[in-house]
């Protein structure tokens, strides 16, 4: 079977030369995940080079079976923001090890795996209103902008106020604001991958005024695999909080992928009749990686916005999928530039605050003049941030939006399964202040 048979390039107007520049294209405007999570996984105790494997494997893999199953020009690689929330909050917040918050990651996966093969996943998705998976996925948006401002020290701890500004003069903040800056100007001038440019200026600039170090050597052979492979800890994973790290893994990921497979499919064009074809394998895809992450030692993985990027350079195939994954294989053997990057904040931060405001896009969705919708998506938005948890903001809307509902004496106009979901939080809550 020839490629354009495979692929279909005849029938999806592209050729093979233009597949290839897209796959590029994606590849580059995401391949900042490769320093950023191992930089924020690190942050839980676990080992830098360990996690930098398991990102571009985990990666390849959910890719490469987007392109060759589905036949779908979208990138998969580990999420941002449920790498944070794997972090700072299940790790750092929660107490719990690592290895334990990678065996939730594993369990959350295969029922992951388990409700794509059925239309559970769909039916959830139609049961949550847009207003809130608007206001999740801008929350997230905000969390994630603000571990970056903390990680540049430009916010700060304050006895008076909680939070303050922090101290601009110090060098991990002022480089912060320069690289902020500078990806800035590229992202308002439509400059494909921005991020990592904007990275790599910074880094450019970093290393000129001496704050970052070149490595003694920039390629190496992939080492520190077995301090994260096989590291799960499935068992230590059943811990009184298993239930709202589970769900808020699975609600996390189907919104973010979910929504980002449709957004990228009808940005190609590939959706006719608002019909999704092989759909099924699209999300298997993703639920597969995941699966394997958690085996390999990272955070669960999502589908990537980035991937519009390659769509609009022509991407209409499976094929782009190929190319980014045999790009991230050959980034195993950069681990040592990519350990010097991480290391500065001054980087990643910029990264992680750009990233987070993207994301805010979403609530354009929200119908703020509409009470019973806005004020949910408000909670969620509102909480995620101050409260330091994805979780706490994700309850906060699901509990809310039912009772908004039920006091308006609207009972009818909520799916059956926001009720389930509001129960179960409120349990959880009353359970976490006991």
């Amino acid at each position: 079977m020839s490629l354009n048979d495979k692929f279909k390039f005849s029938e999806r107007n592209t050729t093979l030369n233009t597949e290839i520049i897209a796959g590029i294209t994606t590849f580059v405007t995401m391949s900042y995940i490769v320093i950023v999570n191992p930089s924020v996984l690190s942050k839980a105790g676990m080992d830098f080079n360990g996690v930098f494997i398991a990102t571009i494997l985990a990666a390849m893999i959910g890719t490469l079976i987007m392109g060759l199953v589905a036949n779908y020009p979208i990138a998969i690689a580990p999420g941002l923001g449920l790498n944070a929330y794997f972090a700072f909050v299940i790790v750092l917040g929660m107490g719990i090890p690592w290895q334990s918050a990678l065996g939730s990651v594993f369990i959350s996966s295969i029922i992951f795996l388990l409700l794509s093969l059925t239309s559970f996943r769909q039916a959830l998705i139609a049961a949550i209103p847009r207003s809130l998976k608007a206001g999740i996925s801008g929350g997230i948006g905000l969390f994630i902008a603000f571990i970056g401002m903390q990680n540049a020290h430009l916010v700060a701890p304050s006895p008076a106020t909680i939070i303050t500004l922090g101290n601009f003069a110090e060098p991990v903040a002022y480089m912060t604001i320069l690289g902020l800056i500078v990806t800035i100007i590229l992202l308002v001038n439509n400059v494909p991958a921005a991020i990592f440019l904007g990275m790599l200026i910074t880094a450019i600039i970093s290393f000129l005024l001496g704050y970052v170090n070149m490595p003694a050597s920039i390629f190496s052979l992939p080492t520190g695999f077995e301090s994260t492979f096989m590291q799960l800890d499935i068992a230590g994973a059943f811990t009184p909080n298993l239930f709202a790290i589970i769900f808020t893994f699975f609600l996390v990921t189907l919104f973010d992928t979910t929504g980002t497979m449709i957004g990228i499919a009808e940005q190609a064009g590939l959706i006719k009749n608002d019909r999704f074809p092989n759909v099924r394998s699209a999300l298997l895809a993703d639920a597969f990686a995941s699966t394997f992450g958690s085996l390999l030692g990272t955070s669960p993985t999502s589908a990537y916005i980035e991937s519009g990027a390659g769509v609009a350079a022509g991407g209409r195939t499976g094929f782009t999928s190929v190319v980014v994954a045999v790009l991230f294989f050959f980034m195993l053997f950069l681990a040592p530039i990519a350990q010097v990057l991480a290391a500065v904040p001054a980087i990643t931060s910029p990264a992680l605050i750009v990233v987070g405001f993207l994301m805010m896009g979403s609530l354009n969705q929200v119908d703020w003049n509409n009470i019973e919708e806005s004020l949910p998506a408000f909670f969620v938005l509102f909480w995620m941030p101050l409260s330091y948890s994805i979780t706490n903001g994700v309850g906060a809307g699901l509990i809310l939006y039912p009772l908004i509902k039920i006091f308006r004496g609207k009972i009818r106009d909520v799916h059956p399964l926001l009720y389930v979901f509001m129960v179960l939080f409120i349990i959880q809550f009353i359970m976490m202040n006991h």
